[in-house]
């Protein structure tokens, strides 16, 4: 029996450009692709530095990307955006930094139009149903108390 031969630093590359076809990914997603798929953890740290020397693997941009695709998507709470990047292997000072770039009135915003949407499909419901199926909407969103409750308070005083 012949011993797996140890990947290239072409064979990874190939891969790590395969893995970054369909959509950004974060470095700490890459190399675990490239570790999974059975590189040498020096070889893959090169094949990731040669990556973002060329522009191709960057936290930053991809945890801006992120952010604002699964905001104007999924409409997710800043909180959940975090988590979800955490996740991901992002750094925690590109975390912070791309989010204090989203707005505070952007995120309730988006949360009322979100709770305005639900309120008016079940809104020939009680009220307390009313309240229960959009406080629980929003608190699957990741939406914390403070912008719920003022959402609610908006939502049925109007």
């Amino acid at each position: 029996m012949s011993e797996p031969t140890a990947l290239t630093y072409g064979d990874c590359m190939d891969i790590a450009l395969y893995a970054l076809a369909p959509r950004a990914k974060s470095r700490a997603e890459i190399h675990a692709h490239l570790l999974k798929r059975g590189s040498d953890p020096e070889v893959a740290a090169a094949v990731l530095d040669n990556l973002e020397l060329q522009g191709l693997l960057n936290d930053l941009e991809f945890a801006r990307i992120w952010t604002e695709s699964r905001q104007r998507q999924k409409k997710l709470s800043k909180r959940t955006i975090a988590q979800e990047l955490r996740g991901k292997g992002v750094p925690q000072e590109f975390i912070d930094e791309v989010l204090d770039e989203v707005d505070d009135e952007q995120e309730y915003q988006m949360a009322y139009q979100l709770a305005e949407r639900k309120f008016r499909s079940c809104s020939h419901l009680e009220e307390e149903a009313i309240y229960r199926r959009v406080h629980s909407l929003l608190a699957r969103k990741g939406f914390g108390h403070s912008v719920t409750a003022r959402v609610m308070k908006e939502l049925l005083t109007s």
